[in-house]
């Protein structure tokens, strides 16, 4: 339950300071409702979710987690609220507030520190990357309509299609089936520009033998998903074959290897070992993963550095990937939750090589 989450925050806080939470993440997290802007204030006893006149109403019958004020003049309203609670300290979340906001709070409201430490910012993310039950099924729902996606554009990607054709006829059926919009934006590229692992669609037009690499996902209850599939048009050579299973046994004996108490920085070794053993190391430039929830990038991350310990209930992704300067590429993605002695995969859609 959301009410939850506010009282866990609020265990964390001492009786004189105050969180105050001003992203949409953050703000989705702790309220349930999504806004492009509002703040909420969280003490030892209490929090208020300050919202403009745009969302008021609505906000007023859905938030339950928050005591809701329509938000007229917020650091009155601010100032007002940490002096009912004889508050001296507020903590910010340092990862998204700016220098300029961080100033202006300072200077029109001198009675209380605004703290730059990190406390907070780290209790939120801890507290984000541990799904509960609730978080999964919508992440749950948000991959059942990506993989149905992904069944219905196999029969739709043709040569003399182009990129964006193909993620625009993806993306109007995702909505068409309930998504809230799209997690991020769509990347379908192909032939050549499948090396690219962060390429933008664009008018070129899909060929046969080319490679065509789609990353996406859908959002259900403002979570989302993410999957990437390769398949192939009409033919493979030896070499798109080579490189396809590589990073296919890269992906699937990670996978295999993930558990609560291993390192991330251990998992993506898992798979960079495997794909450098193959003579690909150079072509594997990205981290292997990513946990994804209310944000498509959440923390913690698998990747070369990164030293959190893996837990249950966290969700993250596994994507390996290689990537052949000016010929092709190939990753593929699942996204997968962390159980008492391993983990699920909750993609369920198909990632044998499919020649289309």
């Amino acid at each position: 339950m959301i009410k939850d989450r506010i009282a866990f925050l609020q265990n964390e806080l001492k009786d004189n300071e105050a969180a105050l939470i001003s992203s949409y993440a953050n703000r989705l997290y702790y309220t349930g409702f999504s806004s492009s802007a509002g703040y909420v204030a969280v003490t030892k006893s209490g929090a208020w979710f300050l919202i403009d006149f745009r969302y008021f109403e609505k906000a007023k019958k859905t938030v339950e987690s928050c005591e809701v004020i329509l938000l007229k003049a917020f650091t009155r309203q601010l100032g007002e609220i940490l002096s009912s609670q004889k508050i001296k300290t507020v903590y910010l979340e340092t990862e998204s507030v700016s220098l300029e906001s961080f100033s202006s709070l300072c200077r029109r409201l001198p009675d209380f520190e605004f703290s730059t430490d990190s406390k907070i910012q780290e209790i939120i993310t801890k507290q984000r990357r541990i799904k509960t039950a609730d978080e999964i099924a919508l992440i749950k729902k948000a991959q059942k309509m990506t993989d149905e996606t992904f069944s219905y554009i196999l029969s739709r990607i043709k040569p003399g299609r182009t990129e964006l054709e193909v993620m625009l006829d993806m993306e109007f059926y995702m909505r068409n089936l309930g998504s809230e919009g799209v997690s991020f934006d769509f990347i379908v590229v192909s032939g050549k520009n499948s090396s690219l692992p962060h390429g933008v669609p664009t008018d070129k037009k899909i060929e046969t033998g080319d490679f065509v690499t789609m990353d996406f996902g859908a959002v259900c209850g403002g979570y989302r998903s993410d999957m990437t599939r390769t398949v192939a048009v009409g033919r493979v050579s030896e070499k798109q074959r080579e490189v396809y299973e590589t990073v296919l046994k890269a992906q699937i004996e990670t996978i295999n290897y993930i558990k609560p108490g291993v390192i991330c920085k251990e998992v993506d070794k898992t798979a960079r070992d495997i794909i450098t053993a193959a003579g690909y190391g150079a072509c594997f430039g990205h981290g292997l993963g990513h946990s994804v929830g209310i944000e498509i990038h959440e923390n913690p991350a698998c990747n070369t550095v990164c030293d959190t310990v893996m837990q249950k209930g966290m969700i993250m992704t596994v994507e390996p990937g290689i990537y052949i300067e000016n010929e092709f590429g190939v990753r593929i993605e699942d996204m997968v939750y962390l159980t008492d002695s391993g983990c699920t995969d909750i993609t369920e859609s198909e990632k044998k090589l499919i020649v289309l």
